[in-house]
């Protein structure tokens, strides 16, 4: 294990909907520390819960996302033990603020390098998703069913963003917009209250056939989802660095993670049990056509529309950082967001692509390499039981990036041919 006191930070971490909050200055109580967990894991990947409970069935579902929550805030925790057992035996890792910081002081620049790879996937993957969401539901509120010159409407609203999201990813610093972080949470939390009211008004009308399993075949695609919709791994450390009374933080990051799992297993059960087969893969666009429908979901598309600039700031800060010596780089960035743009242009469905980003990126990022720094901060000293759960938790990581992105490359390249 390595640190030295002069390396650089790693590079700050934004999580889907925690982007850009100034740092408090002040320890935190309990209540704010549950918010603040509470703003970096709720985002726009509960949208797709709905349809991942009509493809896996709403029992089989629910279970799986309640296995995820529990997997992912052990490795929450085991990141803060790990940090813990470093100062204990070292001292002086003050400056162990970050996942990076971590996996450089278990592993030296590799540590470091594997959390920045994934990283910058995991934040590019939310930005495509974004731009997926905004272009269907503009598709969706639109009517826009036929094509212009060949060219279909989603690629249309696509395109449509991308000069503006070129001047926006231009701005060298964006803390200017940093209460769009506020609104995001805002947005999200009034749409699903919206979506939710809404799905037990048509399932008292209609009660539509659900299914409580649908089979095996759907698995890990529905694994993939969950991971996505608990990304929030890389706020721990900072989160648990700001408490006020350090021992009683994971008790209360249990009980925010457990709060949060009821919300999305509720969400994902009515949206289902409202439509049945007819879910759609952003529920919001199963809803009416109404002024109160409207207003959220174009809510939702402004929400995400600026919060790509600022999840891409991570993405930007690593690759300047390992490119060109930390220097501000205009063509570079302009050239991520074309590359961007061009994937999303690929990707027919939302619930898809947040499957392959969950079961390629995230799983590693929250499962993996947390169980690998933990063995490897407390091998010395650990007995077989731990040996053995740091391992299961790196196969079962394993596992699910090896057959989750599987499955989710089967379905997009599917959906793309169908």
């Amino acid at each position: 294990m390595v640190f030295a006191k002069d390396e650089a930070s790693s590079s700050s971490y934004t999580t889907e909907n925690s982007t850009l909050i100034p740092k408090p200055h002040l320890l935190s109580s309990q209540s704010k520390t549950f918010a603040n967990v509470f703003m970096a894991i709720v985002g726009a990947g509960v949208l797709g819960l709905p349809y991942t409970f009509k493809r896996t069935g709403w029992l089989t579902g629910s279970l799986m996302l309640f296995s995820v929550a529990a997997l992912t805030f052990h490795c929450m925790m085991s990141l803060v033990h790990t940090r813990r057992r470093l100062e204990t035996l070292y001292g002086g890792f003050s400056k162990i603020t970050s996942f990076g910081d971590l996996g450089f002081a278990v592993s030296g620049s590799s540590g470091r390098l594997a959390v920045d790879v994934m990283i910058v996937l995991s934040q590019a993957g939310f930005c495509i998703s974004y731009l997926i969401f905004v272009a269907n539901t503009l598709a969706f509120l639109f009517n826009s069913d036929s094509q212009l010159l060949g060219v279909s409407p989603k690629s249309i609203y696509i395109w449509a963003c991308f000069p503006f999201q070129l001047a926006l990813n231009s701005i060298p610093t964006l803390t200017h917009l940093a209460p769009l972080s506020i609104f995001a949470g805002a947005v999200d939390l009034a749409a699903m209250g919206v979506v939710m009211v809404e799905d037990v008004m048509v399932f008292m009308n209609a009660m539509p056939v659900t299914r409580a399993f649908a089979g095996f075949s759907n698995f890990f695609y529905g694994l993939g989802v969950s991971v996505y919709a608990f990304e929030g791994i890389g706020m721990v450390l900072p989160l648990e660095s700001e408490i006020r009374d350090k021992d009683k933080f994971g008790i209360t990051l249990a009980l925010a993670m457990a709060f949060i799992s009821l919300m999305f297993g509720s969400f994902g059960v009515l949206g289902y049990f409202a439509f049945g087969e007819d879910t759609r893969d952003i529920i919001t666009t199963n809803m009416g056509s109404g002024l109160l429908s409207t207003f959220v979901q174009l809510g939702l598309c402004v929400n995400l529309f600026f919060s790509f600039p600022l999840m891409m700031n991570p993405v930007y800060e690593v690759v300047e950082r390992r490119v060109c010596e930390g220097r501000y780089t205009l063509w570079l960035r302009w050239l991520m967001v074309l590359v961007l743009t061009f994937i999303a242009l690929l990707v027919p469905n939302f619930a898809d692509f947040l499957s392959l980003v969950g079961s390629s990126v995230c799983v590693v990022l929250g499962f993996v390499l947390p169980a690998l720094f933990h063995w490897m901060a407390h091998k010395e000293d650990m007995g077989w039981k731990g040996w053995l759960w740091d391992a299961l938790v790196v196969v079962i990581g394993f596992v699910i990036a090896l057959f989750g992105t599987w499955s989710s490359l089967v379905e997009i390249f599917s959906s793309k041919t169908g």
